[in-house]
């Protein structure tokens, strides 16, 4: 039997049914865009501006700073309209296009946070080795492979979505076109599909954050032979990505591996992934690292006599 389609658009519920507080959400959504643009549009530029871009381990953060602005870019603005407008609608195609550039940049984000292990874990485990593994030509492969990999991901998830037949009610249960509450508003049985889903998505994000916890264990024994100096610098800058490693991926695992049938709280728990991390990963990787501190210094001041000039 063909799959029919009915629906031309979704509506978002949002994410609270009380109309009288959403004038202050909107204000407090709005200035955390801001926070996030303002943080890692500072990053950015201190990074491409200074010596640090030369630095595998700054280059990856260039990278992420990139990929938090994108991604935060697809969902907040949205949400914030939609916090002002009496109703809250998108087209099926916009929804289509919002759910593949959201999981394409998330995945491309997951695949740079690996990265970003991978370099602290040659830099502590094969010190020696160090420049001649992390060169910039495998540092950009790594780049291009997370694209690659988020590319399938994402390409994957939306050919699935696209073959479900939506014949009925329009009603979205969030505030962004994810694929489990839309997969809620399917007119067929969605077990199969949705163990594709878990499978696709959690799974595969349940597994990396396993496999960095691993890396870091070894990290961390390793750093017993260190000097108190280098341990306390090594582990300043694997405090600072584990704090960003976690804010990410439990609440994505939270999300994505349990099916979508049952009750919880993702739209709320999903505000970690696309408001709180990439509004807080501009201040974890600033405020515990010295070197981007005095770069940041050097940078500003520069850019203050250029305009005195």
């Amino acid at each position: 039997m063909e799959n029919q389609n009915n629906v031309t658009e979704f509506v978002f519920m949002g994410l609270w049914g009380n109309k009288k507080i959403e004038p202050l959400f909107f204000f407090l959504f709005l200035l955390c865009y801001l926070s996030v643009l303002m943080g890692n549009i500072i990053i950015l530029l201190t990074i491409t501006c200074s010596h640090l871009i030369q630095q595998p381990m700054y280059y990856f953060l260039c990278h992420l700073s990139l990929m938090d602005l994108c991604y935060t870019s697809t969902v907040v603005p949205r949400l914030v309209r939609d916090l002002a407008a009496a109703r809250k609608n998108i087209s099926y195609n916009n929804c289509m296009i919002q759910l593949f550039t959201a999981h394409l940049l998330a995945g491309v984000e997951i695949f740079i946070l690996v990265s970003m292990a991978f370099d602290r874990y040659v830099a502590i485990v094969k010190p020696l080795h160090y420049m001649g593994i992390m060169n910039r030509q495998r540092c950009s492969m790594l780049i291009i492979m997370a694209w690659v990999v988020g590319f399938w991901h994402s390409i994957a998830l939306l050919l699935m979505v696209l073959n479900l037949p939506f014949c009925g009610p329009n009603k979205l249960d969030h505030y962004i076109c994810d694929v489990k509450p839309l997969l809620k508003l399917v007119c067929k049985d969605i077990h199969v599909v949705s163990i594709l889903v878990i499978a696709n998505s959690g799974m595969v994000v349940l597994a990396i954050f396993l496999a960095l916890v691993a890396s870091y264990i070894v990290i961390l024994y390793n750093l017993r032979v260190r000097s108190s100096i280098g341990r306390q610098k090594a582990l300043s800058t694997c405090s600072s990505h584990i704090m960003v490693v976690v804010l990410f991926f439990v609440p994505c695992i939270y999300t994505y591996a349990l099916p979508a049938g049952t009750e919880n709280k993702d739209k709320e728990i999903s505000l970690f992934y696309t408001v709180i991390a990439p509004m807080l990963n501009p201040l974890i990787y600033t405020l515990r690292n010295m070197e981007m501190k005095i770069a940041m210094r050097k940078v500003w001041s520069k850019v203050v006599h250029s305009d005195l000039k």
